[in-house]
């Protein structure tokens, strides 16, 4: 009989499981997972023998030194939290910083005698604590045994020893537990878990061996231990400013930080450095591609969150996040930075909000922003993609960069708005600011974006029939204008432009742009030659709902009759500089005499732009025109941040800690239209937390007055904080100052 072979058939493949995407696990290739969560832990065994039980097992371990009790000497008032600057935190726990000795007081069943009694304090973190990645680490009082975390008997009375324990300047950061064992010739007996020997080991700037060692105290109490902020906004020849509660030490917001870091899944391991710190929180404080704490928007809709300009704080966002495990809606850039200094000042690394006023964007690191103009010289909306934002907040944060050449530590730019993604994420630095106001754009992270924000040179083209774009015209000195943080220790403000770039036009300046480009930033090479007229806005101030006039000044310097085809345009824009509406255009001709300057006065009626405004109410007039005589091109731009009304906030006087007091917002529409879904936000750190109030319509004319009972915590001086925020009117402040006796 022949054997019969049976052809198979081939058919499709079975189809792909749906549903949510598996995640990745180290089985297989690893023996144990990494651990990356701060809340996981496992809890070491009670007892531990030694070697093999004999035949009646193992002997009790009573007989040796026994523990009664541990005493962590966490509260406020105590030693450990004054002299680690934690006592404003609201946690009952102990919060200390690394690099710095703090204090535990054991109790024993019998005076301790060191010549018999062998114990240690052994310090976990993390699901799986091994000695070698510093996720366990054993305290010894002795010193012919010690670990990277020094230990020492301070004082011996009765029972009662007091240990000393000074971890590394360089552990890993975040919440520890601590056990007490007692070692014998058979075994280890260990306190049982208990969560009050839990303990926060925080990054210490008071520390010199610590990377973030900030050797300022002014900075320090600033850049740490403030709690009130200051942002700075508008355009920058009309500086506004809001201040804003970063609120580090509020109740929970330690352990919301902690939890940023085990949300995106960082290793416990490298939870030590402040350029991987930092660099993660960059990515996770957006959600754009990793379910971070915040959603951005700048549609002007925000009916299923909260609008961005109603924030007064970070408790509320922050909270939100660690409770729901979803992203809060809505961001736009400063409160990214906003939230991202709380991050950073709770966890210790000094840092501090910064304003970079007309920053360019949509660049890819090149050094140009593009406009396109007609033939006639009229600006072609359509073909401009590139954005110059009015202003652009990112933060700074100070540390050592060990992984740079010397002379680059110091203030880091990191940035959490999602730009531009970095290694994958949307993320912006650590970029040193040495190293972008020297040329060196080729250190990580993320250099030469941040190098073109500041020196972009805006480049207007003339675009033919035939597609070709000819540069007519380099402002080479309106991107970056000035750069601004708050002054410490004061509510003034102090100008960093300095710290980012040479003087425009300096030799300094033109070599760093030199290395520059020689590190693969692309600039505008061509020159053109500057037009005889000069176009100029003289600054203006503005109350929003005023009628205005705007001035424009053609001066002639050359010894010949000029004319001038020019073309005004008003908008309505963003403060991303993306325009909503226009409502201005005009085509003058103007003739302007040898050596003469002509005005040419535009009235701007409240009717013709308000009907177009969104928020934050900017209005972007570009000039732009070709002088007949030589063909040359002349351009002006000028940005009015309108002004908001203000709320009023009164406190009632002689206000004492732990006694009651009242907080009044006054508010009168200065409009004769209603204003809808109008909500009131009002918070003072150590005064009283976030309180929100909802009213449906505000009609014109009318004033509303709310009141909110609250009791002060702490005494000392702050404020009350308030913003008025609805669809018609955006970013009405008020703020007041309170000082509470003790």
């Amino acid at each position: 009989m022949s054997d019969q072979v049976t052809l198979v058939t081939p058919s499709d493949p079975p189809p792909l499981p749906s549903g949510p995407r598996p995640k990745a696990t180290s089985r297989g290739r690893a023996a144990a997972p990494t651990a990356v969560s701060n809340s996981d832990s496992s809890d070491m065994p009670e007892l531990e023998y030694f070697g093999i039980p004999g035949p009646r097992g193992y002997p009790p371990l009573t007989e040796f030194l026994d523990i009664f009790d541990t005493n962590m000497m966490h509260r406020a008032d105590e030693s450990n939290r004054r002299l680690h600057h934690t006592t404003l935190f609201n946690l009952d726990s102990l919060i200390v910083r690394r690099g710095q000795e703090f204090q535990v007081k054991i109790t024993f069943n019998r005076p301790y005698k060191p010549a018999e009694d062998k114990f240690a304090l052994e310090f976990v973190i993390g699901s799986s604590p091994q000695y070698s990645k510093g996720t366990y680490i054993p305290v010894f009082p002795t010193p012919d045994r010690q670990t990277s975390w020094a230990g020492r008997v301070l004082e011996t009375s009765n029972n009662v020893v007091t240990m000393g324990i000074t971890p590394a300047a360089n552990c890993i950061v975040g919440k520890y537990h601590m056990y007490v064992a007692i070692v014998t010739p058979y075994g280890i007996r260990r306190t049982r878990r208990d969560d009050s020997r839990d303990l926060y080991i925080l990054f210490n700037p008071w520390a010199a061996d610590d990377e973030v060692f900030l050797d300022d105290e002014t900075e320090r109490e600033e850049c740490v231990m403030t709690e009130l902020g200051i942002i700075y906004h508008g355009s920058y020849d009309d500086i506004a400013e809001r201040t804003w509660n970063y609120g580090q030490f509020n109740h929970g917001m330690l352990d919301a930080c902690l939890y940023i870091l085990d949300r995106c899944q960082m290793p416990i391991t490298n939870r030590g450095d402040p350029v991987k710190v930092t660099r993660q929180a960059s990515a996770m404080l957006n959600s754009r591609d990793d379910e971070g704490v915040l959603v951005g928007n700048w549609s002007g809709n925000y009916v299923d969150g909260v609008a961005p300009t109603s924030w007064t704080g970070s408790t509320d966002i922050l909270l939100s996040y660690y409770r729901s495990r979803q992203p809060v809606a809505y961001a736009q850039c400063w409160v990214y930075a906003a939230v991202f200094n709380t991050f950073l000042r709770c966890l210790g690394i000094p840092s501090r909000v910064v304003t970079n006023f007309f920053s360019a964007h949509d660049n890819d690191g090149n050094l140009k922003t593009d406009i396109i103009l007609d033939e006639n010289g009229r600006i072609d909306r359509s073909r401009t993609r590139d954005s110059i934002w009015n202003y652009h907040c990112w933060n700074e944060c100070y540390m050592a960069r060990q992984d740079l050449p010397p002379g680059f530590g110091g203030w880091q730019v990191v940035d959490a708005t999602p730009q531009e993604t970095s290694d994958g994420l949307y993320r912006c630095g650590p970029a040193s600011v040495q190293a972008i106001k020297h040329g060196q754009t080729c250190y990580p992270y993320d250099a030469p974006f941040v190098f073109a924000e500041v020196n972009s040179d805006v480049v207007f083209n003339v675009r033919s029939k035939d597609g070709t774009l000819e540069p007519v015209k380099v402002n080479r000195t309106h991107v970056g204008r000035v750069v601004l943080t708050k002054n410490p220790g004061d509510l003034t403000r102090r100008d960093i432009t300095d710290q980012y770039k040479f003087p425009e036009g300096s030799p300094e300046e033109r070599t760093v742009l030199e290395k520059a480009v020689k590190y693969g930033c692309k600039r505008e090479q061509s020159n053109p030659s500057p037009a005889d007229v000069e176009l100029n806005m003289p600054t203006l101030e503005v109350t929003m709902g005023e009628d205005f006039e705007l001035t424009l000044e053609f001066v002639n310097h050359s010894g010949e009759t000029r004319t001038v085809d020019a073309y005004i345009s008003g908008s309505v824009v963003y403060y991303t500089g993306v325009t909503s509406s226009e409502f201005l255009f005009r085509t003058p001709t103007v003739t302007v005499g040898p050596h003469k300057c002509v005005k040419e006065l535009l009235d701007i009626e409240a009717r013709t732009y308000m009907r177009h405004l969104v928020e934050q109410s900017n209005l972007n007039f570009i000039v732009t025109g070709k002088v007949e005589e030589t063909e040359q091109i002349v351009s002006a731009m000028k940005v009015v941040t309108l002004r908001n009304p203000r709320l009023i906030i009164e406190v009632s006087e002689n206000g004492r800690v732990n006694e009651e007091m009242i907080a009044s917002v006054r508010f009168t529409n200065p409009f004769s239209f209603n204003l809808e879904g109008v909500y009131v936000r009002m918070e003072g750190p150590g005064l009283m937390t976030a309180a929100t109030k909802y009213y449906s319509l505000i009609p014109g004319h009318a004033s509303l007055v709310w009141s909110e009972y609250f009791t002060p915590q702490r005494a000392g001086t702050s404020r009350m904080v308030a913003v008025l925020d609805c669809a018609a009117l955006r970013q009405v402040y008020g703020e007041a100052s309170v000082t509470i006796e003790p």
